[in-house]
């Protein structure tokens, strides 16, 4: 087994392309029209493990499991223990990483978009002002 330091590079390092894959798919824009399609079938079908499947697609935690288990598979990488364990530790600790992850890249969304907004109604304002004068 690897050092407990590499390993953790290896947890907080597997965990960005995780947080990536699963907030671009459930919130930008280049993926809307899917996760409406998405969306409207998780509300809409009649049987429930339809209503679930489609569902993934659109929360960023459900997602991010799946993600998670693509890329344990992809790496082969374990956390703590060598056998199957390991597998289902990392498996966690990665969507773990990769939520908080996804929730600090949020709140920086929004502290974003409230500054621009407010340097908009500023300079509207300013212009307000000096076209009133």
């Amino acid at each position: 087994m690897p050092s407990l330091g590499t390993q953790t590079a290896w947890l907080f390092l597997l965990a960005i392309p995780v947080a990536c894959a699963a907030w671009t798919v459930t919130h930008e824009e280049v993926f809307r029209e899917p996760r409406e399609y998405c969306a409207q079938r998780s509300e809409q079908a009649s049987q429930l493990v339809v209503r679930k499947f489609f569902y993934l697609f659109t929360c960023e935690y459900c997602f991010s499991h799946y993600v998670a288990l693509l890329a344990l598979w992809m790496t082969g990488w374990r956390f703590l223990l060598p056998d199957w364990r390991g597998v289902v530790l990392a498996w966690f600790a990665v969507v773990w990483v990769a939520n908080q992850y996804m929730s600090i890249f949020g709140r920086l969304r929004i502290g974003i978009k409230s500054e621009r907004l407010g340097v908009k109604v500023l300079e509207e304002q300013l212009s307000d002002s000096t076209d009133a004068q």
